[in-house]
């Protein structure tokens, strides 16, 4: 399983913003495309995960769930070996921890949801005044 490094995690206000990271261990993103996963709060524990965006290994497609479109952008710098979520407009139902999975099929990295037996840590996200 190819493992990844979430970052930009926090605390923030409703209407706030937040960028999240996500660099590789030991691999080369520009050979996958990624996809941001959340776990929200209230979800019964298990290995699937719900999908929030993804793009694909050019950068040249993204796609984001019906929750956040307009609010969240997904891009990614491949000579920093590095993929971003940059959060605008958060609101509470936001609040989850985010993971990236990078994977060579863009139609599952874009899926509406996904299932692993190893998530990582991922990042946390809250969003509470």
């Amino acid at each position: 399983q190819l493992q990844t490094v979430e970052s930009g995690g926090g605390l923030v206000q409703p209407g706030g913003s937040l960028r999240l990271s996500c660099a590789a261990s030991g691999f080369s993103l520009d050979r996958y495309a990624i996809g941001w996963f959340r776990q929200a709060p209230n979800q019964a524990p298990g290995k699937e995960r719900q999908g929030i965006s993804c793009i694909s290994k050019s950068g040249d497609y993204t796609n984001y769930a019906d929750s956040v479109k307009g609010r969240f952008t997904i891009s990614r710098d491949n000579a920093k070996n590095t993929v971003y979520l940059q959060m605008n407009s958060l609101k509470p139902e936001d609040t989850g921890v985010y993971y990236c999975v990078p994977h060579s099929a863009v139609v599952v990295a874009c899926a509406r949801s996904y299932e692993r037996d190893n998530w990582g840590q991922g990042t946390q996200v809250t969003v509470s005044s």
